[in-house]
């Protein structure tokens, strides 16, 4: 069985002060890692920004606003066109302000996507194996 799940989408990604542009998203899911979903934003060949979302609250942000953290999620609709947004805050800037950025993708898409992995690890049967975890933790240590 796969045990990985991938999908590219062209997102719109909308900085501080500017209007929408295009750019790809590459979502990614590793069973390994069962909790987690890995989007990483391009253009032009080059990483914007990589997030480490929890998978759980990816899906919950389809149907509602999530996260109070860096990472918060809600749905947005316009008509037939359903929207996730998605609000990311990122490093400190030398004027003790954050990078901050909103990125729109198309909800039916990250729901398939979503739906792919919950087929490679259905919701509720994460597992992590603790004993591997702490052996690495402790060698690294």
């Amino acid at each position: 069985m796969n045990r990985f799940v991938h999908k590219t989408l062209v997102v719109q990604l909308q900085a501080a002060g500017t209007a929408r542009c295009p750019v790809l998203a590459h979502l990614s899911y590793d069973a390994e890692d069962p909790f987690a979903v890995t989007a990483a934003f391009g253009h032009d060949g080059r990483v914007l920004a990589r997030w480490r979302l929890d998978r759980e609250m990816l899906s919950d942000g389809l149907t509602g606003p999530v996260g109070v953290g860096d990472v918060r999620l809600r749905p947005v609709s316009a008509g037939r066109w359903r929207e996730l947004r998605m609000e990311f805050l990122g490093d400190y800037r030398a004027d003790g302000g954050r990078h901050h950025a909103v990125v729109y993708a198309w909800a039916p898409a990250v729901a398939a996507f979503l739906h792919e992995t919950r087929e490679v690890v259905p919701l509720g049967q994460e597992e992590v194996q603790v004993d591997d975890l702490l052996a690495e933790i402790l060698s690294t240590g």
